[in-house]
This record gives structure tokens, C-alpha cells and sequence, in this order.
């Protein structure tokens, strides 16, 4: 739920320049997770009942995970999904940062 904003009237003007999660810093972040576990995409792939190629889609920023995928694979890392969502957000940040 987003605070001291009312998202149910926005214009299509307003809700054409919403923010844009970029795929490739996503995928980037779930790269950064499987290495530092020491797994393949194979591995991580089997562990977390997707196909290797979705992974590396993922991974390469030509796919976006849905929750239910980023659930999996949470699991599969043997992390949560939340400290997942926070490395993305200090991504993000960062890039802000840069720019």
C-alpha cells in the first residue's frame, strides 16, 4: 500500500511515467545470489522447479521473475524474499547515485 498517494485516480498522463524496475539490475542481483552460493544455474534451476533457460533469461535481464518465481527462488537460496527486494533496492539506489 502506497502512503499519501491515492493511486486509484491517476491520469494516464501520471501513470505513463511510473517508475520502470529495469530487468537487467534484477537479474543481476539473482546472478550475484546463485554465485555467492556457490551453485550453477542448473543447480539453482533444479532446486527451484524452474527451467534453466527461465533462470538465465532472468539472470540476462530478457525475463522478469514473478513473485511466485522470486519465491522459489528465495527458497532455493536459502534466503528471503525481502533481503532479495533489498539488494535490488540499494541497486537501484546506487545507480541513483552514479547519475
Amino acid at each position: 500500500m502506497t502512503q499519501g498517494k491515492d493511486l486509484t485516480h491517476m491520469s494516464p498522463e501520471t501513470s505513463a511515467h511510473a517508475p520502470q524496475l529495469d530487468p537487467i539490475l534484477v537479474g543481476r542481483v539473482i546472478s550475484r545470489f546463485r554465485r555467492e552460493k556457490g551453485v550453477t544455474q542448473e543447480v539453482l534451476s533444479g532446486l527451484a522447479d524452474i527451467g534453466r533457460t527461465h533462470l538465465s533469461a532472468i539472470e540476462n535481464g530478457d525475463r522478469k521473475p514473478t513473485l511466485e518465481t522470486l519465491y522459489r527462488l528465495s527458497g532455493a537460496l536459502d534466503t528471503s524474499m525481502s533481503a532479495i527486494v533489498l539488494e535490488i533496492e540499494r541497486e537501484i539506489e546506487r545507480q541513483r547515485g552514479m547519475n
